[in-house]
Parts: C-alpha cells; structure tokens; sequence
C-alpha cells in the first residue's frame, strides 16, 4: 500500500491542481471508512450533521406544518445552525443570535417607518445592521441582525409590531428544537478526541523516527530526504496544535450535560491529564530539533557534517528503538497491549546502544565537525527517550 502511494505522489508531483483534487479525495475516503469502522471524530461529524438536519426538519414541521405558518422560514433556519459542537455553546450562540436577530427586526421595522419603502429601509439599515455585526457582544452571530432584516423587508409584507413579534417567536422556536436536539439526543462530548489525538501524536512521532532511521541506515538520503523529514515534522505540530484544540472541546463539552445522557453515549470517562499534552509538546519539538540537525548536515553550504560509518547505524537502530517507544505509548493510550515490549529489555537495548554511541564520540576518525554533530543528535535522541519513557519515581515506593 505505501508502495502505491509512493508511484501515485511520484506520478502527481508538478500537477497540483490534480495532485490536490486527488489528496482531497484521498482524504474524504479515509474518513468515510473511519466513521463506518467505529466510534471516532469522523463518526460524530456525521452524527451532528444528521442531528442538525433533524433539528431543521422537526423545527419546520413545528412551525409550517403543525402551526400552519405560511412563512415558517425562521424557526429551521435558527434550529440548523444551532446544533453546535456542544451543549454549553449551543445555549451560548442561542442568546447571541437571538439578540442579533431581534435588533434586526426591530431596526428593520422602524426603517420601514420612516422610508415607508423596502429598498430604501433596506439602504437605511443594513450598514447600520453591518457595523452591529462587529460587536462583541454577538459574538459570531453579529451577522444574523443583517440577515433577519434581509428576511423581513424583502417578504414584502407589512411591517409591523405584530409582524416583528412573529420573527420573534419564529427564532425562539427554532432556538428551543436546536439546543433541545444538541442537549438530549447523544449530546456531543469531546472526551474521545483528546485521547485519539494524543495516541496520534505518538503514532506518528514513532513513523518518522522509523522513517530516519531507515534513511540512516540504508545511507540513501539527501537533502531531499531530510526536507521530506522536516516536512513530516511540522505535521507535528499541526497535529499537536489538534490536540490543544481537542482539549479546549473536551472542557466545554462537559458543561451543561448531564451524567445519564453521558453515560447514554458511552463516551470515555475520563481524559489523560494535561500533563501529557505538555510531554508530546517536547517530544515534538525534539523531533523538530533532530530533523533540523540531519538538515543541516547535508546542505552543502554549512560546514557541519553527518556522522558516518558503524557510529550512524547505531544511531539508527537507536531512533527504532525510541520509535518503537512511541508506538507502544500510542497503543496505551488507547488501551490496547498490542506491540508491547518489556520495560527491562528496551532498557538493556538502549543503555548498550548509548554506551558504544558515547565511544563512537571518543572516536578521533571521525573528526571534530561530525562529531559535533553526532554529539548533538545523541543528546536530541536522550530527550526524547526521557521523555517518552520516564524514569520511575523512587519516592513512590518508599
């Protein structure tokens, strides 16, 4: 499967607009088999998209069906948009489009007033309605004044206080089904995403290790190379960037849902701590600092230069071993035992491999600007074992 994917990025490279079209659709497959395999990001994405559907759908059948307006138009509008990421700002952006969207109505109406004319009440209040939007106070919904006013001077009905009161009630309809639907049918908790972040941030932290070490090894690598790893890198840290975001969503989520309708949804009922937010934070940049090195030597402009010989391979068997680290935490952090290793021999592993790396750096053939070099990446590769692997807390067991 990689191999494919190699030949099919070979055969797009300098086509970006095909290259794009075809990563996009590369993305959009992965996610679809993502949300079918199981419970995930991309099957919650699915579940509130269908629920805010149901929303817009129910809202409508409230006000246009059952109530028998002719102009139901407000209530599925405000109910779609809504059923937000979680309960706490669904309630939120309800009093803030609701607020929005009756000074809309109300400036509408006294435009009306005194133009007694739609097109020039519309020239009246919009830009009035436009620098409303930009208020803190709407927060993201500012825009919803501009709108409503759009809704009712263009119906070309009457304006009147009857009139606004109906716009009125239709958008508190619409907000009631929206935070109703959020709140009570599998409201979205975002505890899952830190977890399957962090795991993923591990994951990956692993690959590129093995990806460097297998460069290292087979001695097949060059500039290019090292930018493909520093490239790898910064995906790092978008990926660390999710993370924070997903911890953000997973506080949120918890407020204003309760314990029953929790447990209804099986989500997980607990998060690792932040703490390890901050260790995958220097795992990352540690990763960033040794893919930088390598880049480094092999720009033929810089005086450093990579180690070489048997010292290098041992280096590479070094950044396996703490990739294989990774993705034995990627595997605890989603509560799976697969891949595994003992604790003792990892360690064994990786006192030899440091001890003949430190003689590697006694060596005098290797010269001082690589061993420099070596130096440097041995010190990034036991930062990153530190890391990843901490050393027990002795006081615990006293």
């Amino acid at each position: 499967m990689t191999a494919v994917i190699r030949t099919a990025r070979e055969a797009l490279r300098g086509r970006r607009p095909v290259a794009a079209v075809w990563w996009e659709a590369c993305a959009v497959g992965r996610s679809v088999r993502a949300a079918w395999r199981g419970p995930g990001r991309e099957r919650d994405l699915v579940v509130q998209s269908l629920k805010a559907a149901g929303a817009a759908l129910l809202a409508w059948a409230v006000a246009g069906v059952w109530l028998g307006d002719p102009m139901a138009l407000m209530a599925p509008w405000v109910a779609l948009v809504l059923v937000q990421a979680t309960v706490y700002s669904s309630v939120r952006q309800a009093g803030e489009q609701f607020a929005a969207i009756c000074a809309g109505a109300v400036i509408a109406s006294a435009a009306q007033a005194i133009t007694d004319d739609h097109t020039g009440a519309l020239a009246l209040c919009l830009p009035v309605l436009m620098l409303m939007a930009n208020w803190s106070r709407f927060g993201r919904q500012g825009i919803y004044a501009a709108t409503t006013a759009v809704f009712v001077l263009a119906s070309g009905t009457a304006v009147s206080a009857a009139a606004v009161g109906h716009r009125v009630g239709q958008a508190a309809l619409g907000a009631a089904i929206g935070v109703a639907v959020n709140a009570l049918v599998l409201p979205p908790i975002h505890l899952r995403d830190v977890r399957e972040n962090l795991a993923a941030l591990a994951r990956e932290s692993g690959d590129l290790l093995h990806t460097v070490a297998t460069g290292l090894r087979e001695g097949e690598w060059d500039a290019q190379s090292a930018a493909g790893w520093s490239s790898d890198a910064a995906r790092l840290g978008r990926r660390l960037d999710a993370l924070y975001s997903a911890r953000s969503w997973s506080r949120e989520s918890l407020r204003l849902t309760s314990g029953p309708l929790r447990r209804l949804q099986r989500v997980p009922t607990a998060v690792p701590p932040e703490d390890e937010d901050q260790r995958w934070s220097r795992v990352t940049g540690n990763v960033t600092a040794l893919t930088r090195t390598l880049a480094v030597t092999v720009d033929e402009q810089r005086t450093p230069k990579a180690p070489e010989g048997p010292v290098l391979d041992l280096y590479a068997r070094l950044l396996a071993l703490i990739g294989d680290a990774c993705h034995a935490e990627a595997d605890r952090l989603l509560g799976s035992s697969a891949g595994l290793r003992r604790e003792a021999e990892t360690e064994t592993t990786m006192d030899e491999l440091h001890r003949r790396l430190q003689e590697g750096l006694r060596e005098q053939g290797q010269g001082a600007a690589r061993t420099a070099v070596l130096g440097t990446l041995v010190l990034q590769a036991e930062n990153l074992w530190a890391e990843i692997v901490p050393e027990p807390d002795e006081s615990a067991g006293q």
